[in-house]
């Protein structure tokens, strides 16, 4: 346990406060406790890599902290209606697909690779892009559009391609092995 990791438990225990200050209409409150998460999320990884402070450790909590905070705060808004409900169905069923993809190739004794994708990369940026945009939005009381309605596009966009390349890389995977 080092610092990086400290930092990053501590973006995790950000995700059930950030939920309540959504569901309580807090949305300034909100949007401040997302961007400390981001800053944190910069900050850990930051200090891991360039002060030799990464660990395996690390390496696990890092995208469950992300995933977490990201989901969390999609449902969240979709349950307050802040965002549309197919589009938290699309990001949760997205992530929901890649969990199970990696558990299955485990229960076949073919583990698969944790390696993130370029558009998977890209599909973050836009997701926390759209969430930031909406909380800020919604917590000073701005109108978004029409930057939410381009951020929300790209995140279907980037999602679709996401589970479309996630997909054809697990099928790849599957068959790779099955032809030893």
């Amino acid at each position: 346990m080092n610092l990086p990791n400290l930092i990053t438990l501590g973006r995790i225990l950000l995700v059930p406060m950030i939920v309540w200050a959504i569901a309580s209409s807090q949305m300034t409150v909100a949007f401040v406790l997302f961007v400390v998460a981001g800053v944190s999320d910069a900050v850990d990884g930051f200090l891991a890599k360039h002060f030799d402070m990464a660990t395996d450790l690390g390496a696990m909590l890092d995208p469950v902290a992300d995933k977490a905070l990201l989901v969390s705060i999609y449902v969240a808004l979709g349950i307050t209606g802040d965002i549309p409900r197919w589009l938290v169905i699309l990001v949760v069923s997205r992530d929901l697909m890649i969990v199970g993809a990696m558990i299955v190739s485990g229960l076949l004794d073919n583990p698969m690779p944790v390696r993130p994708l370029m558009v998977s990369k890209l599909n973050t940026v836009a997701q926390v892009s759209f969430a930031a945009l909406v909380l800020a939005s919604l917590g000073f009381g701005f109108k978004a559009y029409p930057y939410d309605a381009i951020l929300m596009g790209l995140v279907t966009i980037f999602t679709l391609l996401s589970i479309s390349f996630y997909l054809v890389e697990w099928i790849r995977h599957l068959g790779t092995t099955e032809s030893m």
